[in-house]
């Protein structure tokens, strides 16, 4: 598959709605992409993914990801986000950037590796309910990818390699009070319990800071409490967004957290933890020989989810996705694709 191939797909995924949950139409078209080429794609859900031919069952295993999802669409649209329209030198539509360049630009590479030996097995999968860290995502099929040495996740990175990436966790914290009149001394004021409980948020500092990926830092970014203007609160709930660096895990903050104060805190979930990869591993170093700059990311992916060693990497610029209007250019699919396939050929690599 070239460039020119790449980009046509692309402009086929973006014209398929696939929001979280619902991407079977892009998981059919991801699935009749490979079929004629040779290869047996399998499906989970709609997950699907295929193994390389020349499988070396003592050889270390190489996965390339990106997610089929999208978000749905949001702001002023100056265009339909189901039609890719190309102006100005980009490609116009949802998912583009987010993550559709990334997706065509593995499955190019794929494409071109899988014929060749390879000092490694190879595995492309294009996974589900990346956006909403669905149960239905690349988390339920790594039974069926089996061991993995490295991971490559395909996200829009300017395919600068992001060698960190923060965890997160959301905690629902509730202060309880007893209620009572406003206008005699009684009751137990909730909002003053959480009182406490919020300024620690603000204040604490946790000891391990990272080098990469900087302090874990916590954020009340929401709170709710009364009902009347003359009945003390016997009830505040407050919500915390914790980013974590990858010196902790998500277990050892939350426990940490529930150390130091009296409210009630309850996460959303542990799934979502930190990751790193060495500057020393060989897929890094080859980035750098590729003149790309390797750095720390604060935006979560598929890593958080998975349980072996993974490098972030690929086409198109952060900042856009999300947004109206959202784009990315040809060129940076052409590039993507180069890289990638300058990143692996050849490519050796620890085998656990």
């Amino acid at each position: 598959m070239n460039s020119a191939e790449a980009i046509a797909l692309l402009e086929r995924i973006i014209a398929i709605p696939s929001f979280s949950k619902e991407e079977g139409g892009v998981a059919d078209l991801i699935e009749a992409t490979l079929a004629p080429r040779g290869h047996a794609p399998r499906r989970k859900g709609n997950n699907v993914w295929a193994l390389a031919p020349g499988i070396r069952p003592a050889g270390p295993t190489i996965l390339m990801d990106a997610h089929v999802d999208t978000v749905r669409p949001t702001g002023a649209w100056e265009t339909d986000p189901f039609t890719p329209v190309t102006r100005d030198g980009k490609i116009f539509g949802l998912g583009s950037n987010d993550d559709g360049g990334s997706l065509v630009s593995m499955l190019a590479v794929f494409l071109r590796l899988a014929g060749r030996r390879r000092p490694y097995n190879l595995i492309f999968s294009a996974s589900a309910e990346e956006e909403n860290t669905g149960s239905g995502g690349i988390q339920s099929i790594l039974p069926e990818l089996g061991r993995v040495d490295l991971a490559l996740i395909g996200e829009p990175t300017g395919m600068h390699p992001a060698i960190a990436e923060k965890g997160l966790m959301v905690l629902d914290c509730t202060a309880r009070g007893v209620a009572g009149h406003a206008a005699r001394e009684e009751g137990v004021n909730a909002i003053y319990a959480a009182w406490t409980d919020v300024a620690w948020f603000r204040d604490y500092r946790f000891p391990r800071v990272s080098p990469l990926l900087g302090p874990v830092k916590t954020s009340v970014t929401g709170i709710a409490a009364g009902s009347l203007h003359n009945v003390v609160p016997a009830e505040c709930r407050f919500v915390v967004d914790a980013r974590v660096n990858e010196l902790y895990t998500n277990r050892e903050v939350l426990d940490i957290i529930r150390e130091h104060v009296a409210c009630e805190v309850t996460p959303r979930s542990l799934s979502l933890n930190s990751s790193a990869i060495a500057r020393e591993h060989p897929a890094v170093k080859r980035c750098e020989a590729l003149g790309r700059v390797p750095y720390a990311s604060p935006t979560t992916s598929n890593q958080a989810v998975i349980p072996f060693t993974s490098l972030k990497i690929g086409p198109g610029d952060s900042a856009r996705s999300h947004a109206a209007n959202e784009y990315i250019r040809p060129r940076e699919i052409e590039e993507g694709i180069e890289l990638y396939e300058q990143i692996l050929d050849n490519l050796i690599i620890p085998h656990s």
